[in-house]
């Protein structure tokens, strides 16, 4: 779907879209269209349940007095709650509602809203990027949709009088959801599609933006002595891949990079401890936290973000076979440690420890942020709402924070200590994999803590965000992309011409 920018005028075809306020308080472009229908607009919303609250919508078709098709009226909620989100859900909003109705082009008029803080060109940016992120599909596998199910809108022009300001915002937001649209896609793919190798393959794509992409295999971890992510991939026939990815600013070629890292498990299985067959299909989206850093990657580049980055993924399918790890087997990671095996579906972490290692031995970052699908615990505990956080460094778990809140992101940070670090002891190793039942994010949390040598670190336990079992404002259903824009904002607010501070 194209996005493009215009100035404020009613259209004489298509739809268009207006905004009310919560208490049927009518923006300019919602006024304009009932004067034009004479009173239509407010015959309508009289005869309905509609009251501008946020999410609502009220459809009229057909408007007398106009030459459009129909008109979408969306409620902004109060005026003074009216932020940067709640322009990306008007937008994203008024997409859902219209993207299969056989419209082909649409108009969204932006007004002024005297009590939000947001400028007319922000509003209007914000309101294209959320219909955009509203927009994706992945429909490649459908042969025989019916032509009501397919998308019919190829344009939505979303019309302000700083026209020209929002379009140059929204170039810079348009590349942070090219970095969403890749995640969602590689999340989505099937397993027997998107694999270590596959994925590799998608990281090493990103060099077409200007980053820097190293793909190590087998070989070259065992060298490096990478025993406990290659534990992992041993089951299975796909070769195990650890990719790097590298963004430099050449303005500043000598500072120290940030560093994410993520969990590509391309499909777990669980290993010999394998898991129920109900629901394992979901287990093709365990590599969620890769597909994040990814897609990341590719909104910095895409942005010619002012700052260095890396991204590290380590990718692996971990299955059972004749050559799989089994519970027991003590393995040697990078960093000289050794785990015991306690649960071969307890391997994102051991994946992560390997990644870890080599991202603050090799890379030297200033700090690293790993996203992983880590535990099931985490979504008992926060539900789908916020990903967990934990973290070594209060100012980066802070800035995390709050990164998290401006895009919708949320994360909320859990404890850790001593007393938990003292669960993953081992009676004939370093440590084991797993904890017991009782806080198993936090015991998975402080086997990774182990991995980090000092550097300030933080974990996103997104085991719970990475996939939406129904359509939100911005999102439909499926791959969530969450981490992207979080990871995008963290630089852009503290760390993008800042020198780090």
């Amino acid at each position: 779907m194209k996005i493009a920018f215009s100035k404020s005028a009613l259209p004489t075809e298509g739809a268009i879209v207006a905004g009310v306020l919560e208490g049927k308080l009518l923006g300019a472009t919602a006024q304009s269209l009932d004067s034009e229908t004479k009173g239509g607009l407010a015959r309508a919303i009289a005869t309905s349940r509609f009251e501008g609250k946020k999410g609502q919508t009220l459809l009229i078709l057909a408007p007398s007095g106009l030459s459009v098709s129909r008109i979408l009226l969306v409620g902004l909620g109060k005026a003074k709650d009216l932020d940067a989100l709640g322009a990306q859900a008007f937008g994203g909003t008024a997409v859902g509602s219209l993207l299969s109705s056989g419209e082909s082009e649409a108009f969204i008029g932006i007004d002024a809203y005297p009590g939000s803080t947001l400028s007319a060109a922000e509003f209007a940016a914000n309101a294209g990027l959320g219909a955009r992120l509203r927009s994706y599909r992945f429909d490649k596998y459908m042969t025989k949709q019916k032509k009501e199910d397919k998308p019919s809108l190829k344009k939505l022009t979303v019309m302000s009088e700083a026209a020209a300001e929002a379009k140059s915002a929204f170039a810079r937001l348009d590349k942070v959801a090219d970095g969403v649209f890749l995640t969602r896609d590689v999340v989505s793919e099937p397993a027997n599609i998107i694999h270590p190798e596959s994925l590799a393959e998608k990281a090493e794509a990103l060099k077409e933006l200007g980053i820097e992409v190293e793909v190590l295999g087998e070989k070259q971890m065992k060298k490096l002595g990478m025993g406990s992510l290659l534990g992992v991939g041993q089951g299975s026939e796909r070769e195990s891949k650890l990719v790097v990815m590298t963004w430099k600013n050449a303005d500043k070629k000598d500072e120290a990079p940030v560093a994410f890292v993520g969990k590509g498990v391309t499909f777990d299985s669980g290993g010999i401890s394998i898991k129920p067959a109900g629901g394992m299909e979901d287990m093709k989206w365990d590599m969620a936290g890769a597909g994040a850093v990814i897609g990341a990657m590719a909104a910095l580049a895409g942005r010619k973000a002012k700052v260095n980055a890396v991204g590290v993924v380590g990718l692996v399918e971990n299955m059972p076979s004749g050559t799989a790890q089994r519970p027991g087997d003590v393995v040697t990671s990078m960093s000289g440690q050794t785990i015991e095996v306690i649960n071969t579906d307890a391997e994102g972490r051991l994946v992560l420890a390997d990644a870890l290692w080599y991202t603050q031995d090799r890379l030297k970052p200033k700090f690293m942020v790993d996203l992983a699908t880590l535990t099931g615990a985490i979504v008992i505990t926060l539900g789908h709402e916020y990903a967990g956080l934990f973290a070594s460094d209060d100012k980066l778990a802070d800035r995390l924070t709050a990164a998290g809140k401006a895009v919708g992101e949320q994360l909320w940070q859990l404890p850790m200590g001593e007393a938990y670090d003292k669960q993953i002891k081992s009676d004939i190793a370093d440590m084991k994999n797993v904890g017991g039942r009782e806080g198993g994010s936090i015991t998975a949390a402080q086997f990774l803590k182990r991995f980090t040598n000092d550097v300030a670190w933080a974990h996103l336990d997104i085991a719970g965000m990475a996939w939406g079992k129904k359509d939100t404002a911005t999102c439909p259903k499926g791959a969530t992309a969450f981490g992207v824009r979080l990871l995008d904002r963290l630089v852009a607010d503290y760390y993008e011409d800042k020198a780090g501070k």
